[in-house]
């Protein structure tokens, strides 16, 4: 079962861009948002999109999204339509959630150099890496 929370935490600040797809300013502002992310953001959105065309309530839980991505209201009635469209239709829920866990691993990946006077570290989620710790003073 997808997490509609996360999906729409994902999606929520590239709404605007994606219901401009296609147009090559709102493509090419998209993309300074990581060109990774965005990819996997169209990816999402060309399965969704017919569902949502086809169902005016989640239209306009999408635009509400799209003008006010922080709205806690509007993004509580966009996970409401989420849930309903994949409660219709399984298969997409299926394609979707492999969507999603594919954009989260790849926005998980990264190195981080930690330095100075640190004497903690603490660390979430890490996995495929090594960690190297020490006091070198």
């Amino acid at each position: 079962m997808i997490d509609v929370i996360v999906l729409t935490k994902f999606l929520s600040p590239l709404l605007p861009y994606l219901l401009k797809l296609g147009d090559k300013a709102a493509e090419e502002a998209a993309k300074k948002l990581g060109a990774d992310t965005w990819e996997k953001a169209k990816a999402i959105w060309v399965k969704l999109h017919p569902k949502v065309e086809a169902k005016p309530s989640a239209q306009e839980a999408v635009q509400d999204v799209a003008q006010a991505p922080e709205d806690e209201d509007a993004l509580a009635a966009l996970r409401l339509q989420l849930k309903k469209l994949f409660k219709e239709d399984p298969t997409l829920e299926s394609e979707v959630t492999q969507l999603l866990a594919e954009a989260e691993a790849s926005q998980s990946r990264g190195n981080i150099n930690i330095g100075g006077d640190v004497k903690g570290v603490s660390a979430y989620d890490i996995s495929g890496g090594s960690i190297t710790q020490g006091d070198i003073s």
